[in-house]
Formats: structure tokens, sequence, C-alpha cells
């Protein structure tokens, strides 16, 4: 028996009583890839549906073919510009496995006509739809009204840089939005983000930028997590080529691109998603109740049909394999992970292995995860979940899902409840060090102390919880103002400490490493329509006469010191000393030696740090980032040329600056 013991459970012992149901998943998911490979000759073969399946060109035979799989469906026939939106002219047969397929002449459809396949479902409904793996899809300006359309370009994309996301040792991520990733307000293209923001990334210091809203969704208020066509990159921003435009001036500057990626759930649109698309509610979705997510009034997938599975490996594949991405962030999985969706308290290991869990959407996610790292070895593979699944990071050959990294989603949260209900006089030190360092050993986390979520209209981000109303009157370099102090203090302190301590990784929202004043807000009802919040305002961490370059400037100091020493591919950090009375905590990481004093009042001189055991009597030490430098929007109480030597008792000497945080690197 001892050899079916999962590595997982040998690492963890409290997961002995769930030894036969994580090795039962293994052999499941083993079973599953080698049907497939006996089928399909690989799993990345199986993964290819989308080669097979919508409208193609042969240049072979010059013809087009037309595939759609709609096993309820009575009839489907091709409409669009075409043939003037005639139903009658180009109908599609049936065939083997629900598929539906017709050819037509190469002369038949030209680069760029709008079509449709007009199906009449099973409940006797007639509607135009928008075929499921079309690779654009676009909105009539008048009618807002989406169509499916050809992508066929004379020439084909040259790609000019060649990346391997395997040199990537651990993930700094700058969230980002196109769309909203410019000054003025209006929508803002591919392009604009490659050659304005992306210099902007490179500069602090970033290694991946994470894209959202890149899959095709009829609502731009959704932030892109309704998802209509999961295989068109959202025609808002620019042509598909504009996309891979961006990825490719990334690749250029060595910095990788993850696709926040939607398989949790999908838009319950009929007009433009896939939603009852044969005429039947069971096609793609599960049937009935379990078919809807009421949290975000959406739709689910059954991923216990194969079908559904092979949509979906398909859709994974395309992205990497066409647009070059180097890993995904899987959004919401802890709804996919559970059949309540992750509405309970995840309190004991029976949550994760007999109470809740959809065993089928586990396997799908083996899947996908081995599917990637057949592909392409190396890609980043984050998990946003935030019921903390044992194993969720671990291989799938130890029993776990193969995820490289779990968004850590419990840090935000704590620090919003740290500052709307304790005062600056109570944080403890110890206690936020043990919230920051509380995770699974040997499963990565990406550190965050704020994400988009926290920057969206409803909520604030940390800038502004700090700062609020201030910052519109009161950031300029020459305003001494006692509100704007503290706030930028903690700002830099928060981000700090939560980047050595939280994690393996670290992700920042577009805007919010310079406290970027205003929340974001969608074109919606309620604001009529206006873009106005739907925008990053870059002026003003580029004006020398406001406070928001001092927030820039330290966040590209930390950025670039993490990157110069490995940091977070480091060994978790270690706390050296902590005196929660003097709100001072020390700790090492990579060799990098940080103090944070969280007292709003005292500074303190001649404080002792104890050195961690590898540090020997009369060792120097530098200061390497100073919160309290000028060029950090500090008062410069600390000398950056004086060096400090280890004593006898190995301790370091020290002056602490009241609310600030330094790193000290050995000379």
């Amino acid at each position: 028996m001892s050899k079916n013991i999962p590595i997982l459970v040998k690492n963890d012992p409290w997961l002995e009583p769930y030894t036969d149901h994580i090795h039962w998943r293994m052999i499941r998911l083993q079973d599953h890839i080698r049907e497939v490979d006996t089928r399909y000759g690989s799993l990345e073969a199986y993964a290819s549906a989308h080669k097979h399946l919508g409208i193609h060109y042969h240049f072979k035979n010059d013809t087009w073919t037309v595939r759609e799989w709609a096993p309820g469906a009575k009839s489907i026939s091709l409409v669009g510009d075409f043939n003037d939106w005639n139903n009658q002219s180009h109908s599609l047969a049936l065939g083997d496995s629900g598929i539906w397929e017709t050819t037509l002449p190469g002369d038949a459809l030209k680069h760029e006509d709008q079509i449709k396949l007009h199906i009449v479902g099973a409940d006797d409904s007639v509607r135009d739809r928008i075929p499921a793996t079309i690779h654009r899809a676009v909105q009539d300006e008048t009618t807002h009204d989406y169509a499916g359309q050809i992508w066929q370009p004379k020439d084909a994309y040259v790609w000019k840089n060649e990346f391997d996301p395997a040199t990537i040792d651990c993930p700094l991520i700058y969230e980002c939005h196109v769309g909203m990733s410019g000054e003025e307000p209006r929508l803002h293209t591919y392009r604009e983000f490659a050659d304005d923001v992306l210099p902007r990334i490179e500069a602090l210091g970033y290694n991946t930028i994470q894209l959202m809203a890149v899959q095709e969704h009829p609502y731009y208020g959704s932030f892109g997590y309704h998802v209509s066509s999961f295989f068109a990159a959202c025609s808002r921003f620019g042509t598909p080529e504009d996309l891979k435009y961006l990825i490719d001036k990334a690749h250029g500057m060595k910095i990788a691109v993850l696709l926040d990626i939607v398989h949790s759930h999908a838009v319950k649109n009929i007009a433009e998603g896939l939603n009852e698309f044969d005429g039947t509610d069971h096609q793609y979705f599960h049937s009935g109740g379990r078919g809807d997510q009421p949290q975000w009034d959406s739709k689910c997938f059954d991923y216990g049909k194969d079908e559904v599975r092979q949509f979906l490996l398909s859709n994974t594949l395309y992205w990497l394999d066409e647009f070059r991405f180097d890993g995904f962030r899987f959004d919401g999985i802890t709804s996919m992970l559970y059949h309540h969706h992750g509405t309970v308290a995840f309190d004991h290991y029976d949550k994760y292995f007999s109470d809740g869990p959809d065993e089928d959407a586990i396997l799908y996610l083996g899947m996908a995860t081995s599917l990637i790292n057949q592909v392409k070895p190396g890609c980043i593979i984050v998990a946003e979940d935030m019921s903390g699944m044992p194993g969720l990071c671990r291989p799938t050959a130890e029993g776990g899902v193969g995820f490289t990294h779990r968004l850590a989603m419990g840090i935000p949260d704590y620090w919003i409840k740290l500052l709307k209900h304790k005062q600056d006089e109570e944080w403890s030190p110890e206690e936020i060090w043990n919230v920051m360092s509380n995770r699974r050993f040997g499963e990565a986390n990406i550190a965050y102390a704020e994400s988009h979520d926290q920057a969206l209209v409803g909520d604030k981000s940390i800038a502004f919880r700090l700062m609020d109303k201030e910052m519109y009157w009161h950031m300029g370099s020459d305003d001494p103002s006692p509100i704007i102090e503290r706030g930028i203090a903690l700002h830099k302190i928060i981000r700090l400490f939560t980047l050595i301590s939280g994690g393996e990784g670290w992700l920042n929202f577009m805007g919010n490493e310079f406290g970027h004043p205003e929340w974001l807000d969608f074109p919606r009802e309620g604001n009529d329509w206006s873009y106005h919040y739907c925008r990053r305002q870059w002026s003003l961490v580029d004006n020398e006469k406001l406070r928001y370059k001092d927030l820039n400037d330290f966040d590209a100091t930390m950025i670039h010191l993490a990157k110069r020493h490995h940091l977070l591919a480091c060994n978790p950090a270690q706390m050296l000393s902590v005196h929660n009375a003097d709100q001072v905590l020390a700790a090492e990481r990579g060799n990098v030696i940080f103090v944070f004093n969280l007292n709003p009042q005292q500074s303190f001189t001649d404080y002792t740090i104890s050195m961690p055991g590898n540090v020997k009597p009369g060792d120097t030490y530098k200061l390497v980032l100073d919160s309290d430098s000028a060029e950090h929007g500090g008062h410069q109480r600390l000398d950056d040329s004086v060096t400090y030597q280890v004593n006898d008792d190995y301790k370091l000497s020290l002056y602490l600056p009241s609310r600030t945080c330094i790193a000290l690197e050995r000379v």
C-alpha cells in the first residue's frame, strides 16, 4: 500500500485520511490522458479541435470548410455578407458526433466578411448565432449587435522575438487592462499599450504582465469576465495582429505575458454566447439550476462532458500557439472546484475531498495544466482560488492539480480590515507577519497588497483608503500635509512587507504602484455610459511637482531589488526579531536584511537587530532601499553612505526613523 501513497500525502501527514481519494484523482487523470493518447495520438492532438471545427480556409485545394458541434440542432445554415444573409442558400449537413459541416469554394468568403450560423434548435427556436470557435467577433456601432468575422489577412504576422517563460524564476506581475490603459476617457488599443505602457512596465522592473479582458465579451463593464467568444481576441482594442504586436514587443523586453483566462463560467447571453446554442440548455453547460452561477449571473460549464473538456483544452492550446502567451491566470476557479461555488467556510479538510468538490472540474484542470506543461514547459499557471485546496499548486504526478502558483487572496482582505478597524498605534508587526507568511509549504503563492478588485468603484485602493480626497488637493511636493505624509509612508511599508513575506511571486495592478487617485468605473447606465473613470492618469506620475512619482520610484527600487537578488525564488522570509511594543520587525530573505518600524511617532537610535546564522562578526552591510530617502518622498533621515558592521554578539545596530522600512545588503 505504501507505494500508492502520493507524494502530496507524504509531505503533509494531515492528508493521510484522504490518501485513497487523492490516489483515485491521480489514477483518474492518468486514465483520461491515456485514453486521449490512444484515441488521438496525444493530448495536444486532442486539444486541437479548434483546427477542425469552425471556419477554415485550405490553400491546398482553395476551399473553405465550415464545421460546428451542435448535436441538438435540427438544421444549420451559414449566413452573412457573402450571401446577403440568406438562410436558405448554404445549409450544413449533420455528420458524426453531432458535427454539422459544409464545404465552400475559395471565392465564397473573403477577409472581414461578417457571418453567423442560422440555427433551428432542438426546442424549435430559430436564431442566428456566432460560431463557437470563431477567431474574431465584431460589434456593429449602430445596432450594437455582434457577428462573427472572417479573419484571413493576406500577410500573416511575422514574429520578431523569441522568449522562453522558463527564464522567469519568480513572476513579478503587472496586471493590465488594455482598454483603460491610457489617459484619455476612451477605449485604448493593443498597439497604444505596447508603445506607451510597456516601456513604463519595463522601467519599473516587472518581468511579467497579465492581460485582462482579452477574450471577447459583450459587456465592457464585466471587466472581461463574462466571455462570449472564447477564441476571439477582444476587437474593441484592435486586431489579432495588434495583440500579437503587443506580446512580441513584451517578449523583446524579456517580459512574459499571461492571459487572464476564463474557464470558470460563461456569459448567459443567447445572442452572443454559447447558452442554448443548439436549442438545449445542456450542450456546453449543466442543465437546470446546476448550470447557473447565481453570484455572477452566468452559466457553468459541464466539465464531465468530453466535448466540453475538449473545447476548453483547445481554447487553452489556441492562445498558447496562436498568440504565444507564456501562461495563464485561471479566473474564479473556486467556483469551478466545488458544487457550492465556494460559498462555505473551508474549516476542515473534508471540504476539499468529500464535502462538495466537483471532481469533473478537478479532472479538467489537471488535464489543462498537463497540456500546458507538455506544449510549453516553463509556463506560469496561476490559480485564482480562495479555498486553499491542498495540492492545487503541486505537480499532478504528486497528487496535485498542476498549477505553479495561487493568488494569496487573503492578504489584500487583511490589509483592508487592518486599515478600516485599527489605528496605526495598534498595528502588531508580529500579527501582520503571521498573516503574510501563513501559506501551505511547497505551494507557491503570488503575494499582492491589492489588485484590480480593490481599485473598482465601490471599493478603495490602499492609497485611497490612506489619503482619500486629500490626494486631490495636497499631493504637491511642497505641501507638508500630515495625511499625505502618513499615507505615502504606509503605502511603501505595506507593499514591501507584503512582497518579502507574502509569497513566491508578486502582483500589482496598473497604476496602483504610484497610488492612482481615482477608482475604476466602466461605462454603464449608472454613470451615463461615461469613460471618465475608465483610464489611468500617467500625467500624474510624470509630473515632477507631484508626489505620485515618489511612490512610483519606490516601487521601481523595490522591484529591481527583488529581481537582482532573486528574492522571491529564495526560501520564505525568516523573521529575525520582533518587538510589538516598539512596532519593529526585522527579517531576512535572499541574504537581504529588511527592517520595518511601524511606529507612527517614535524613531529609535542604536536599535539592535539579531542577524541570521550565516553572518559573522565584522560583516558589513550597506543601505540599498530606504523608504525615507528623498527620492522616495521621505525626509532623508538616514545617510546612505554609512555602512553597518555586525558586532561580536551577531547583532546590527541601526537608526530606525518612525514609519519607515529599509533593506540592507552585505557588502
